[in-house]
């Protein structure tokens, strides 16, 4: 069964953020960061946001407690986050992402700017700012942040066999 012409432009679409995602990955395993996936920046995004318990995160990227849970375990491992104690009650731990997190963000932004440069240069700058214009125009009406794009990303699903694009 041929693929519809909507169905195609969706997979490129989300094989064109794989592919910036990737060479980001493959950039940050080199400079020190290995082992890094998209749903972990979606994840210390949300928390340096305020999402500083495992029931918030889960809200702010719409996964399970469980997904959010084992996703700032993975965090953690990583040293990107830690837990400390509330100052209100001593009881409860809040998380908080550590300065090797934000030194993590800080170097996968000016990655993915680097990306964009190199697909400027093959592309051409006014094609990629037009590219950009349209995407932005087509994307308005939807909620902006790193909230729907962690949807995309099968991170945060224990035990999924499906990532984007697959069952089309």
């Amino acid at each position: 069964m041929a693929r519809s012409p909507g169905a195609e432009l969706a997979l490129l679409l989300l094989g064109g953020f794989q592919a910036m995602v990737d060479d980001v990955h493959g950039e940050l395993a080199h400079r020190g960061h290995p082992g890094v996936r998209a749903g972990h920046e979606f994840a210390l995004r949300a928390i340096d946001g305020g999402a500083d318990t495992a029931s918030e995160l889960g809200r702010r990227l719409s996964v399970s407690k469980q997904g959010a849970a084992k996703t700032i375990t993975s965090l953690e491992k990583l040293g990107y986050v830690e837990r400390e104690p509330d100052p209100v009650d001593g009881r409860l731990k809040r998380l908080r992402v550590t300065d090797r997190g934000h030194d993590m963000m800080t170097l996968g932004a000016s990655l993915f700017d680097d990306v964009r440069e190199r697909w400027a240069a093959q592309m051409g700058p006014g094609q990629l700012e037009a590219l950009e214009g349209h995407l932005a125009r087509f994307a308005a009406s939807r909620l902006s942040g790193v909230e729907p794009a962690a949807r995309l990303v099968d991170d945060f699903q224990p035990g999924s066999s499906s990532g984007p694009g697959t069952g089309w």
